[in-house]
């Protein structure tokens, strides 16, 4: 049996029903987690030169846009609204050995879908918890980063699935969906190494988009190659090698962690144990001599390196938002100065200013082999060691942050985070019935979802 027929067997033999009360609770939160962030990209510049461009393409389409009352085509839609969910990085992400990719870029596919085809809310359910297990598993299985390519490949073939089976497409029909998006959309990791730019933050919902286009051309009769991953120079032959793959009831939802800070995945524990530190201790960020990180290998070479020898580049040169969110050392030094991180610390100005350019200089993040087992294990570790100006010295160990999966985040604290996020976007009354619909989604069709999303 080839890859893309297990993929698509699982996904059409798997209904509401197997999921767990775990899974469908986790992927509720998922879902206002994505609509959170969304809301709180509304407005930044990328999101709106994508905005721009989609409705220049089609701005009388049969899909929502969400925060406004504009419209667009399926896969634009997919496009504009994924590109909301992932532009802040803000969302959540899987914790693997080889690979940190963040399977939320499938819920606005979802949604998308689930809105063009009436679809019920435990339909939407099953297609998050659907998509949420093939991402997983290929960031398991074939992890792309140290080959080159980016992990915003996996969402084409996750997004197939979960848009694929809203669009109610039998098991030959999505087999050639998932051949027709995994041919047509492998993206290289040079999105985030070495300058980033806004592309960063947009890659993963242009995936989104070509997978559901994918989808309805597939519906429509589109044959694709069923053995794309097998077949002479196919994705296993160029992009990812030999793989195997085991699916579960959706209980990779579960796995994923949730962001606390709006910062790359590899920095969460360091910020958490420096607010920790900073606040146990009463240390104004002006007083801070240095700082010294110890803590994995993922996160030294992703948000800690320096110069030209480290592989994404040095995360000391900051001088754009894309560039500070992937920056330890910058998201360390604006935490420490501002008291949190948020839009206000990733503004131009804040990210160029003298103070946060020179204390991000003294923060230097150092590899720890034992810490990397630990975190091939499970665990996001990281032990923060602080001076002051006045000689003192202080230091924390923290194993993971609130929001990894070892610590879930709360209903509660999900919901102020969603109550940060979209007051501009939503009133107090909306945002509550938000939460209400999302909370209980299964009583819900995908439309009465939507329809609290649109701003007139």
């Amino acid at each position: 049996m080839t890859t893309a027929q297990e993929m698509a067997e699982f996904a059409v033999a798997t209904s509401f029903d197997d999921l767990s009360d775990e899974v469908i609770d986790e992927c509720k939160k998922r879902l206002l987690d994505s609509i959170a962030i969304a809301a709180g990209a509304v407005g930044a510049e990328p999101v709106e030169i994508l905005r721009d461009t989609v409705l220049e393409l089609d701005e009388s389409g049969s899909t929502s846009v969400w925060g406004s009352d504009e419209r667009t085509s399926p896969p634009l839609a997919a496009a504009l609204n994924g590109g909301m969910v992932r532009y802040l990085d803000f969302m959540d992400a899987y914790l693997l050995s080889g690979e940190v990719p963040h399977p939320s870029n499938n819920v606005a596919p979802s949604i998308v879908a689930g809105e063009y085809n009436g679809s019920t809310g435990e339909e939407l359910i099953r297609s998050i918890g659907l998509a949420y297990e093939v991402h997983y598993q290929l960031g398991k299985n074939a992890p792309l980063m140290d080959r080159g390519w980016d992990h915003g490949t996996y969402v084409c073939f996750a997004s197939a699935v979960g848009a694929g089976v809203l669009f109610d497409l039998d098991k030959r029909q999505l087999m050639n969906a998932i051949g027709v998006a995994g041919a047509g959309h492998n993206a290289l990791r040079v999105t985030r190494t070495g300058d980033i730019t806004m592309w960063k933050g947009l890659s993963g919902s242009n995936a989104a988009r070509n997978a559901v286009y994918s989808v309805m051309l597939a519906r429509n009769g589109m044959e694709g190659p069923t053995d794309v991953f097998e077949g002479q120079k196919g994705w296993k032959e160029i992009v990812s090698g030999e793989f195997s793959v085991e699916y579960t009831p959706c209980e990779a939802v579960t796995k994923t962690m949730t962001k606390k800070y709006m910062a790359g995945t590899v920095a969460q524990t360091q910020l958490d144990g420096l607010d920790e530190l900073l606040e146990r201790e009463s240390i104004a960020g002006e007083d801070i001599e240095r700082i010294d990180v110890d803590t994995y290998k993922r996160a030294k070479v992703i948000m800690g390196g320096t110069g030209k020898e480290n592989e994404a580049g040095d995360r000391h040169r900051v001088f754009n938002r894309e560039q500070a969110d992937h920056s330890l050392p910058y998201t360390m030094a604006a935490l420490a100065l501002d008291g949190e991180l948020g839009d206000d610390q990733y503004d131009r100005a804040r990210i160029r200013a003298d103070d946060t350019q020179d204390l991000l200089k003294r923060i230097h993040i150092h590899e720890d082999p034992e810490l990397t087992r630990r975190y091939e294990n499970g665990e996001m570790p990281a032990v923060i060691r602080l001076e002051t100006t006045d000689g003192e010295e202080y230091e924390i160990e923290k194993p993971y942050f609130e929001g990894h999966p070892e610590t879930p985040m709360s209903w509660d604290r999900l919901d102020r985070k969603f109550d940060l996020l979209a007051e501009g976007v939503y009133t107090e009354a909306q945002r509550d019935r938000i939460v209400d619909v999302v909370r209980n989604v299964e009583d819900h069709d995908v439309e009465d979802l939507v329809a609290e999303l649109v701003v007139e």
